[in-house]
């Protein structure tokens, strides 16, 4: 018989005074009929009518330079706010909408500005900018597709996934604006590089007051980092940094019943107190109690501890979380 593998959760047995006691821990041509092949033209010609196209239609006439600058100005703002908007985007979902977003505005820019025949002294350039339009596009496709799977996690992972990208484009932008003061500086986010920031094993983010007799031991034996939040009431008593395939034991928990949250991830990101690779969202299904019992000759309090990687025989199953809910 195959055992369900579950997280485990342990209340431990209750500890004396003078002695903590824990329990067990646990993505060829023919010619026409009827004579012989014909070829009019003009000597020296491409077989075409003069001021006609190579399909033998007339050739669309090029923009001025005021109406290639107004359509340009036209195109410039959308791209630059929902790029800018990208970059500004807190949490999961917001960022997962706010990529597809520039994705179609880069996409619908590019679309129109192909279409168009540019001054004649600027076509290079022209045609520089709009096919560095439609690879940042692409590779926004591509960032929608990690942003789902949880491979990214923040607008500034995306922004360094995007780096080679956004910086084609913006040197594209500059050689348009050189060549005659055209708008098409549309980028105006700066995209870092791809970095893995760690916290030392045991680092508290949130500490709250720890002056109990209760003790968390937790254990992470997974592939990534984690982060443990635990929450009583509304409140997050504390939140602890454990690196992977450490542990560490938070002491002088009070008593209360408490729910646990971790979140797993690479490159934690202080400021925004996440991680911005591979991230995870789980809490325990479980509440942790923390009781204190005093008797005439003794002092009886909890002792819990818990793993954050799946376990033979564990008896604590855990449950996904919207990010969103996520105790920060």
């Amino acid at each position: 018989m195959v055992r369900p593998v579950r997280p485990r959760l342990i209340s431990c047995a209750l500890a004396l005074a003078t002695l903590s006691a824990v329990g067990a821990c646990s993505s060829g041509a023919q010619s026409p009929a009827g004579g012989e092949p014909k070829v009019t033209g003009v000597a020296g010609g491409n077989g075409a009518a003069p001021g006609a196209g190579a399909d033998g239609g007339r050739s669309p006439a090029a923009l001025t330079p005021e109406g290639y600058k107004s359509e340009l100005e036209s195109r410039r703002e959308p791209m630059t706010d929902a790029i800018s908007a990208l970059a500004g985007a807190r949490g999961v979902k917001a960022l997962d909408q706010r990529v597809g977003r520039a994705e179609e505005a880069l996409t619908g820019a590019a679309d129109a500005l192909s279409a168009l025949t540019p001054p004649e002294d600027v076509r290079a350039q022209h045609e520089a900018y709009v096919t560095s339009l439609r690879d940042v596009a692409t590779k926004l496709g591509s960032a929608s597709d990690k942003v789902g799977a949880r491979d990214l996690c923040t607008s500034s992972a995306v922004l360094a996934d995007l780096g080679d990208e956004l910086t084609a484009l913006d040197e594209a932008g500059r050689a348009l604006q050189s060549a005659g003061d055209y708008p098409a500086d549309v980028v105006t986010v700066k995209a870092g590089e791809r970095q893995t920031r760690r916290l030392r094993n045991g680092s508290f983010i949130t500490k709250g007051t720890l002056n109990g007799r209760g003790s968390l031991e937790i254990s992470n034996g997974g592939n990534f980092d984690a982060v443990v939040s635990v929450v009583k009431g509304g409140s997050k008593a504390f939140s602890v940094y454990v690196r992977k395939k450490a542990k560490f034991k938070v002491r002088g928990v009070r008593d209360g019943t408490y729910r646990i949250y971790f979140t797993h991830g690479a490159d934690w990101e202080g400021k925004n107190r996440t991680f911005t690779r591979n991230c995870s969202f789980e809490r325990f299904e479980k509440a942790a109690k923390f009781k204190t019992t005093f008797t005439a000759t003794q002092i009886l309090w909890h002792d819990w501890r818990i793993t954050l990687h799946a376990v033979s025989g564990g008896n604590a199953p855990t449950k996904p979380v919207d990010p969103d809910d996520f105790p920060g």
